[in-house]
C-alpha cells in the first residue's frame, strides 16, 4: 500500500504498443502530480511524461504524439500508453511523484526489437 508498483513492460517489436500501469500510495497520489520516468543503460533517469491532479499533461519531445499518460483518481493508478515504440524507447520505466522524492519502485522493463 505504501509502495510504487509498476507493471506492463515486456518485449515488443518496433512500431508496437504497450500499456504500463502504476499503483501509487494514496497520499502521494492525492498531493502530487505524477510522472513516468525512464532509465536506459548508461543513461540518467529522465522524466518523460507528467500529469497533474487536474489532468493536465506534458511530455518530452521524444515521446510527444506517441505516448499518453493518464490517471485514475479513484484507484490511485497512473498509466502510460506507448504507441509506435522505437528502439530508443527501451529502458526501465518508473512512475513517481513530481518531484521524485522518496523510495522508487522496481520499475518495469521495456525492450524493443527492431
Amino acid at each position: 500500500q505504501g509502495q510504487l508498483v509498476e507493471s506492463g513492460g515486456g518485449l515488443v517489436q518496433a512500431g508496437g504498443s504497450l500499456r504500463l500501469s502504476c499503483a501509487a500510495p494514496g497520499i502521494m497520489f492525492s498531493l502530487y502530480a505524477m510522472g513516468w520516468y525512464r532509465q536506459a543503460p548508461g543513461k540518467e533517469r529522465e522524466l518523460i511524461a507528467q500529469i497533474t491532479n487536474g489532468g493536465d499533461t506534458n511530455y518530452v519531445d521524444s515521446v510527444k504524439g506517441r505516448f499518453t499518460i493518464s490517471r485514475d483518481n479513484d484507484k490511485n493508478m497512473v498509466y502510460l500508453q506507448m504507441n509506435n515504440l522505437k528502439a530508443d524507447d527501451a529502458a526501465v520505466y518508473y512512475c513517481h511523484a513530481i518531484p521524485g522524492v522518496g523510495p522508487w519502485g522496481q520499475g518495469t522493463q521495456v525492450t524493443v526489437s527492431s
